[in-house]
């Protein structure tokens, strides 16, 4: 296993152009939200990414102050959150409470905030990882303004959504189906899918849970994981492998399918339907790189802060 895990991470180059990545997630739903911002914190460690905003489509009022609660443990309280509007599942969850309500503050609407973030970037130069629901993406390209800004500015989409291996309904595609097809008709520029299927191969370890995070005597990654899991066991973590090829699109851990388009079936199952115009692919698992995945998300999400408060 450590010599797949030391044969991905020098396949490639050593200097490689830092990700400038947007995260809009539905966190309190899963753990894998929380385990992907961890991640995304230890790539911006190493110098491989900068997150440029987080948005939320889950509306519940605990989620940003858990994601600032997040990044400030990373040393990063002035990234950026922004908050979905009339959104779905406002539902609590006991993993997002472990973070205060900050008297007094407000976070912008996630829509707005995307367009002022996406204006101030240069073209082609953003990644936007969707790890939730399409509510914030879709509202931001339905008219043609923002299809102009995301045209512009957004150089591919990297969802986590979507089953391209039996036809069932996925939970991030059909809670929000509406504007999960709004998206796929107006989103204009490359969508890459993590499916089901994938995530379900490369669950977080347990073990990485227990040893790796001794850093600190409490770790929010940790406090979540441990409320949202209620065991010690392994747990599928879909979110992470979209964040993973976001990041780091020219490492080769997956293989691609052909082109096509992305459309909704019956009772909101995704259908893929080839196409060379299409926009939309997914990512196929390599049977061999699954381990080697598995142990290198357990790394990057354990990464020590730069600097903790």
């Amino acid at each position: 296993m450590l010599r797949s895990l030391l044969c991905l991470l020098a396949a490639v180059p050593i200097l490689s152009a830092q990700a400038h990545l947007i995260l809009d997630t539905d966190i309190g739903n899963d753990v894998d939200d929380a385990l992907a911002l961890g991640m995304i914190h230890g790539f911006e460690s190493r110098a491989e990414a900068r997150l440029l905003a987080v948005t939320i489509t889950k509306d519940n009022l605990y989620a940003a102050p858990f994601v600032s609660l997040v990044n400030t443990f990373y040393g990063r309280p002035e990234i950026p959150i922004g908050v979905v509007h009339d959104g779905k599942t406002p539902e609590d969850s006991p993993m997002l409470k472990i973070a205060p309500l900050q008297r007094g503050r407000t976070y912008p609407e996630a829509v707005a905030l995307l367009t002022r973030i996406l204006a101030h970037e240069g073209d082609g130069a953003v990644s936007i990882a969707q790890i939730g629901f399409s509510t914030n993406l879709a509202r931001l390209v339905a008219t043609p303004a923002g299809r102009r800004l995301v045209q512009q500015k957004v150089k591919a989409l990297y969802l986590m959504a979507g089953n391209f291996a039996r036809p069932k309904p996925e939970y991030n595609v059909f809670t929000d189906a509406e504007s999960f097809r709004d998206l796929m008709k107006n989103w204009p520029t490359p969508i890459i899918f993590s499916g089901f299927e994938i995530g379900l191969e490369i669950p977080f370890p347990y073990e990485a849970i227990a040893k790796n995070f001794r850093y600190a005597a409490r770790h929010p990654i940790v406090d979540a994981y441990k409320l949202y899991v209620g065991k010690r066991e392994d747990h599928p973590d879909w979110d992470s492998t979209a964040v993973l090829e976001a990041i780091r699109p020219d490492r080769g851990y997956f293989a691609f399918s052909e082109p096509g388009h992305v459309s909704l079936g019956e009772k909101n199952t995704t259908v893929f339907t080839r196409d060379p115009k299409g926009n939309c692919r997914y990512l196929i698992l390599k049977p061999d790189r699954a381990g080697a995945i598995r142990e290198l998300i357990a790394t990057l999400v354990s990464e020590p802060p730069e600097r903790r408060q």
